[in-house]
């Protein structure tokens, strides 16, 4: 990980999980935990995303979910902050409070079936992985809690993209 206030300077930093739950705005970031657990963070928080889906939005009124969306995504911006500015580390993988606000709208948007949600999972990965462009773009010059939530915001656009050719294609007829 680096340090993104000093570019030449390597850090790793693994906050413990009491660093985590002594502050709300960190359990937030850091998903409830599922950032602390390893390896790849941003995978268990993607999971955690659609566990709460499945438990507490999925079939929920478009209404009720936009706002949910909306009110996650600003909590998110300021709990992201927050924590990558106590940990002197604006992005860190182990907050993944980005990656469930993203997935939520992924499953919101795309259809209701198993197979389809499952498929949506490894397309919102891959590209949150992978970061093409302008996914890389924004997650390069979008500092802060902002930048943090915005560029996986763009790869759940490219994982909904995917989702509506496969659609269109009958994947999930």
């Amino acid at each position: 990980m680096r340090n993104h206030s000093d570019p030449g300077t390597s850090i790793s930093i693994r906050p413990s999980a009491s660093w985590v739950f002594s502050n709300l705005w960190r359990i937030l970031a850091f998903g409830f935990g599922s950032g602390l657990l390893r390896p790849a963070p941003g995978t268990w928080g993607t999971l955690l995303g659609w566990a709460l889906w499945a438990a507490v939005l999925q079939g929920r009124s478009d209404t009720v979910i936009l706002a949910v969306l909306v009110l996650a995504f600003m909590l998110g911006c300021v709990a992201c902050e927050r924590a990558g500015r106590a940990l002197g580390a604006p992005d860190h993988g182990g907050m993944v409070w980005d990656e469930i606000v993203a997935f939520w709208l992924v499953l919101w948007l795309a259809p209701q079936t198993l197979a389809a949600q499952a498929v949506a999972f490894v397309l919102f990965r891959l590209f949150d992985i992978a970061k093409p462009q302008p996914v890389r773009y924004f997650d390069s010059r979008l500092k802060g809690g902002f930048g943090v939530m915005f560029d996986d915001l763009i790869a759940a656009v490219y994982t909904l993209l995917v989702m509506a050719v496969l659609v269109t294609l009958g994947a999930f007829a």
